[in-house]
């Protein structure tokens, strides 16, 4: 990572996973983002970082879907992105910390906070990429509260400003008029509802993303665990009944998460919440990302 950049994280004294390398030798670079300004109905993602790390180091290493172990794997925990009270500055920084990770040829891993912050994220993505969202929401509002850049609108920003090759939004059960009439609109936008995944097989919804996506060179993905339904992730700041279990979750996104993948988020988090479920099941999904990534060889 560029000299110019360590300022801008705080450290750590819990390491994701507890299996610390150094920047240089790492394949993957973890990094909290602990902000939710923009929170307008369950504030305290920022929270997150910290309780998605104490659940990293208390469940098992071991994945059965891969066959890999988080402990052989180079992972690189920066510690927490200094953030403010300006959006526009913490999502300057989110980019400019991504940037230098791709840069030296590693994966970011980001453990938000709330979901804004993959618009600074992308931006640091070069070229032609899709992104895939796992959201219960569309995020796809001109403007929310007065607010042109926040957790409602942010999908929006990122297809109007970077103009992605495909968005491809999974799990979605909660929208608006204004969202739906935009999304029909534009022809590079694929929603797929809950009910539909909940109903399909997974080969079936597989092949949908797939065709979409088509040959687009890179893939960014990023999970709102509000993707989850409330039973099985109670803790996040804008939960909606009828989502997936996280058993569906994990078949849909492995089966996409393939050589392209460059980059990854996770958000929404809030723990006071629950009693650690939701910061359990974003740990191991973490993992199980990480350990799929590995087995692939993408790092």
């Amino acid at each position: 990572m560029s000299m110019s950049n360590l300022n801008l994280f705080v450290s750590t004294i819990m390491y994701f996973s507890g299996y610390q390398r150094s920047f240089d030798e790492a394949d993957y670079v973890v990094f909290g983002v602990p902000f939710d300004g923009t929170s307008t109905y369950r504030p305290g993602s920022r929270f997150a970082p910290t309780a998605i790390r104490e659940a990293s180091l208390n469940i098992e290493t071991y994945s059965f879907r891969s066959g890999v172990d988080v402990e052989d794997l180079k992972i690189h925990d920066a510690g927490d992105l200094h953030v403010c009270g300006n959006i526009d500055e913490t999502l300057e920084r989110v980019k400019l910390v991504c940037r230098d990770i791709l840069d030296n040829g590693k994966m970011p891993i980001i453990i938000g906070g709330e979901h804004t912050i993959t618009y600074g994220a992308v931006k640091a993505i070069n070229g032609e990429f899709a992104l895939i969202s796992f959201d219960a929401h569309l995020d796809l509002r001109d403007e929310y509260m007065g607010n042109r850049i926040c957790h409602a609108t942010f999908m929006r920003r990122i297809n109007e400003g970077f103009r992605p090759k495909v968005i491809v939004e999974v799990g979605t059960r909660a929208a608006c008029k204004e969202e739906f009439k935009y999304v029909n609109e534009v022809d590079n936008i694929k929603y797929l509802t809950s009910q539909r995944i909940l109903h399909a097989s997974t080969e079936e919804i597989l092949r949908e993303i797939k065709d979409f996506i088509g040959d687009c060179g890179k893939i960014y993905v990023t999970i709102d665990m509000d993707v989850l339904d409330p039973a099985y992730a109670p803790a996040v700041q804008n939960p909606e009944p009828e989502g997936l279990s996280t058993s569906i979750l994990l078949d849909i996104l492995l089966g996409i998460c393939d050589q392209r993948l460059v980059a990854f988020d996770i958000v929404e988090v809030t723990p006071h919440y629950d009693l650690g479920i939701t910061a359990i099941q974003a740990a191991k999904i973490i993992f199980e990302v990480l350990s799929h990534s590995h087995r692939l060889g993408l790092k």
